[in-house]
């Protein structure tokens, strides 16, 4: 996306063809879905938290997550958060239980967490497949993360969402 804003802010500035810029603007704002811009990215901040299938407590527990859940936000409604997660699972949780956190889960069986950035270096312990886990610092295509229980080490960018 910042190539086509680039286009259009010299496009912009020099005044030259109007007309193609709006042009351009009206067609990326046609076609792209909606929310393709930004996704607000929110991750759960308490121990454990119900997951429902509705606005409300009187709905369903469709399942419960942990600490650093993340979830990209789908709509809001009355306290409540509509929600998708890395699975593409859609459902709804109370808007106290999730906050602002930088999170990952992990999307593999057997995932290394390591002791540094690098293949090179020991691995500290092993994940399945959706363990969340709070990022702390990014090296490159290594994230330094650390577990609801407070477990730390580094994990390889492709083996988490």
């Amino acid at each position: 996306m910042s190539s086509v804003k680039l286009i259009f802010e010299r496009l912009a500035d020099k005044g030259e063809n109007r007309f193609l810029f709006f042009a351009m603007v009206f067609l990326v704002l046609t076609v792209l879905p909606p929310g393709a811009f930004a996704q607000e990215r929110l991750a759960v901040n308490s121990k454990i938290s119900n997951v429902r299938s509705g606005p409300g407590t009187n709905y369903d527990i469709l399942w419960r997550v942990e600490k650093y859940y993340p979830l990209i936000v789908l709509e809001k409604k009355g306290g409540w958060i509509h929600f998708k997660d890395f699975e593409g699972d859609k459902a709804w949780i109370h808007n106290s239980l999730v906050k602002k956190i930088k999170s990952v889960i992990s999307t593999k069986d057997n995932c290394n967490v390591r002791s540094g950035p690098g293949t090179n270096t020991d691995i500290v312990f092993t994940v399945e497949k959706g363990v969340p886990f709070k990022v702390i610092e990014t090296r490159g295509d290594w994230l330094k993360v650390e577990h609801r229980d407070g477990d730390q080490g580094w994990i390889f960018k492709r083996l988490v969402w």
